[in-house]
């Protein structure tokens, strides 16, 4: 069981390592890649996100066909491709193309492990084996950019590249070594394209389904936003260079401190009343704190922005999972395609409205302030109308 959910854990990270590690390093890539947009380098984090949204799309339904190995091995090639190119890249429209088939391939893993833990396990076995697994997942978040600061005081940002390139071939060698097909043959499917269309227009026909799909799009997109500026936030805005990774672990433990506390309370509260209390409390936070912020001239003291941040970080952590249940919860009966669908439609909402906040940064918090602001009343405005006509 240790290895298995050590296995597990390590393949649905690599999406987080491989933008969270990245992040201390935007600067330098920048500048060796002669960027001249002052907010350009985030598309280095964008493009990873577009790749993962229409990889989603396909390795949902696509290893209920050909199985569940022969697809992370696709996965996992397109991935190390991907970080060849981003190595080996000499300008930026290069690094841009390897950062998308990373995200294309690293879909794959993300993915189908958790269908191979379904064919495995059911029922409080398998929320058992997923409770192990986010437990190990959430750590590399926080840790991640100092993974990447910690590379970067001895060697160049390629250095990172090099050690994801190392970890996904070993990774796939331990894979590979240790663990069978969990899907015979007999109960594979065809794959069908119309059968995802099916499943979009399913998806955006049922209003519980759409709306809170929507909903965590918003919300997502507050956070792809934040993900996007906080390199620029804390290295550029407040000077913080090498202490930034700690200060971006703080907000990410925040988040996984909220997922367990939310855990434990969806069974006596319930999914709805949760995720509105929460949007509320990130409204209540966000118009009063750009206000503040705006009295500082978007650039209020760090342990204010931090305050604001757990706090707001906290309530979005509620969010996330609660969201993506409650969209599914009436797409049982295509459970695992419409997983494929909800996902790749809720990043390609927040891939859009996150990448607009990262590009608004104008070396101040208001953007982002105020995206969050936004983005939290409109998705209450969301959950309104999509329980409105329940």
């Amino acid at each position: 069981m240790g290895e298995l959910v050590s296995l597990m854990a390590m393949m649905i990270s690599l999406v987080a390592l491989s933008i969270d590690a990245m992040l201390p390093a935007l600067g330098m890539i920048g500048a060796d890649l002669n960027v001249t947009g002052a907010n350009d380098t985030q598309l280095v984090v964008s493009l990873f996100f577009l790749g993962l949204a229409l990889g989603q799309m396909f390795y949902g339904p696509w290893p209920d066909s050909v199985g569940r190995k022969r697809a992370i091995y696709v996965g996992f090639a397109v991935y190390l491709v991907g970080t060849v190119v981003a190595i080996l890249s000499t300008d930026f429209s290069a690094m841009l193309a390897g950062r998308f088939l990373q995200g294309l391939g690293a879909a794959g893993p993300r993915i189908v492990a958790i269908a191979m833990i379904r064919d495995q396990f059911e029922g409080r076995a398998m929320a058992r084996v997923m409770s192990m697994i986010m437990a190990v997942f959430i750590v590399v978040p926080a840790i991640a950019p100092a993974i990447g600061q910690g590379i970067l005081l001895f060697a160049s940002w390629r250095a990172i590249f090099w050690v994801f390139l190392a970890m996904a071939i070993l990774t796939t060698a331990w894979f590979a070594a240790r663990l069978p097909e969990t899907l015979a043959v007999e109960a594979r499917a065809p794959f069908s394209f119309m059968r995802i269309f099916r499943a979009i227009g399913e998806t955006c026909a049922n209003r519980i389904a759409f709306g809170y799909t929507i909903a965590a799009g918003l919300i997502f997109g507050a956070f792809v936003g934040y993900l996007n500026s906080a390199q620029a936030v804390f290295q550029t805005q407040y000077g913080l260079g090498e202490q930034f990774p700690l200060y971006f672990a703080v907000l990410a433990l925040t988040i996984g401190i909220s997922s367990a506390v939310n855990a434990k309370l969806v069974l006596k509260h319930g999914m709805r009343p949760l995720s509105r209390w929460a949007l509320y409390g990130l409204c209540v936070l966000s118009f009063p704190f750009l206000a503040v912020a705006w009295s500082y001239g978007g650039n209020p003291p760090l342990w204010m922005m931090m305050v604001y941040f757990c706090m707001a970080f906290f309530c979005i952590g509620i969010l996330f999972g609660n969201f993506n249940a409650m969209a599914m919860e009436p797409l049982g009966h295509i459970a695992g395609v419409a997983a494929a669908v909800i996902a790749s439609l809720t990043t390609f909402i927040s891939l859009a409205i996150g990448t607009w906040i990262g590009l608004s940064f104008d070396g101040t918090i208001l953007p982002l302030t105020g995206g969050f602001a936004l983005l939290g009343l409109a998705s209450l405005a969301v959950m309104y109308w999509t329980e409105h006509g329940h």
